[in-house]
């Protein structure tokens, strides 16, 4: 008798153990969820959820950041780059975005038909000048790079030449119509301008003082690989040309003590860009910190090469002026406490 009632007695309490197992492993299951969902809800990047962007061109003025992007618009199921307009986006902490109305479509220049690609915007004596790549219409063959002008940083915007600055016929280092492309511009310590750009070769020319004419002859860049996106910037004595390296592209860079070279390899600063062909960056300083600015392919479902969106992560750099690899990440920038 005292056997079977030990044995009644095991069994109740085996069975209140799996029960009290159970339920710790529900709460467990819950508690899990709850932080995916805490976690999920940090992840800061991409920083623009609800439309498609990409080639994000960054500029810091008065306080704010300011940037300009192209708006990837290919349906879901397209695999093509659909760009017709470009989109503006601000923010006073990196973290919180305002979205601007469209401030400008390459049909604003009488001279253009689409593709709203790769463009930066710079500041010289209180006017704001966008560069941008755009498709010539049928006078003139191929790529195109234009200049807007504004008072501004959000304009309104106007064509400030009335005709494309740089034009596919001007170069003939390549056989392809979109050599062409990703302007950059890098205004230097004594104010000279200087604009970069360039597919499969890396392209440079000095500009007037009016930031819409060409002072000199256009020159080229032998760097390893490069395939387009040329950015320069610059910290203390060293300036930066980092660019699109290889295809699927990584971001590489290279520095020189001078705007025009001779520019130095350095490697890779940033690996290929989730689900992303291409990689296209800004490198900024705000409020004594570096960004570094990108696209990637990231926003389920649809994210690809023609489906891109903005990124920001922080840029450090090593004792000797090399920068540190980028770390992509989803959490992006986080509120400072």
């Amino acid at each position: 008798m005292k056997k079977q009632i030990y044995t009644v007695l095991a069994v109740t309490a085996l069975l209140v153990s799996c029960k009290t197992t159970a339920q710790t492993e529900e709460v467990s299951v819950e508690r899990g969820q709850a932080l995916f969902e805490e976690l999920e809800a940090s992840y800061n990047n991409p920083i623009i959820k609800d439309k498609y962007t990409a080639d994000p061109a960054a500029l810091v003025h008065d306080g704010r950041v300011y940037i300009y992007a192209g708006h990837d618009m290919a349906p879901d199921n397209e695999e093509r780059y659909i760009m017709d307009e470009w989109l503006l986006y601000s923010s006073d902490d990196m973290v919180n975005w305002k979205e601007h109305p469209v401030p400008l479509k390459p049909t604003d220049f009488d001279w253009a038909i689409h593709s709203a690609w790769a463009a930066e915007v710079v500041e010289k004596d209180g006017k704001f000048y966008w560069f941008v790549t755009v498709q010539h219409d049928e006078s003139k063959h191929g790529k195109a790079i234009g200049v807007a002008v504004a008072d501004s940083p959000e304009g309104p915007w106007k064509d400030a030449i009335g005709k494309a600055l740089i034009t596919n016929d001007m170069t003939t280092q390549t056989g392809i119509s979109w050599d062409d492309i990703d302007p950059t511009v890098f205004i230097d310590d004594d104010g000279t301008p200087y604009l970069y750009w360039g597919n499969q070769v890396c392209k440079y020319v000095k500009l007037k003082d009016n930031m819409i004419e060409m002072d000199g002859p256009i020159h080229t860049v032998d760097l390893p690989k490069f395939t387009e996106a040329p950015y320069i910037h610059k910290r203390g004595d060293w300036y930066y040309l980092s660019y699109a390296y290889d295809f699927p592209e990584k971001t590489a860079y290279a520095m020189s003590k001078s705007i025009t070279g001779p520019w130095e390899y350095k490697g890779i600063l940033n690996e290929v860009a989730g689900n992303s062909n291409t990689n296209h960056q800004s490198i900024i300083e705000f409020k004594d910190k570096w960004y570094f600015v990108y696209h990637n392919g990231s926003i389920p479902t649809h994210g690809s090469s023609f489906h891109r969106s903005v990124c920001v992560d922080r840029l450090y750099y090593n004792e000797d002026g090399t920068i540190k690899r980028i770390v992509m990440t989803s959490e992006g920038i986080q509120p400072e406490n």
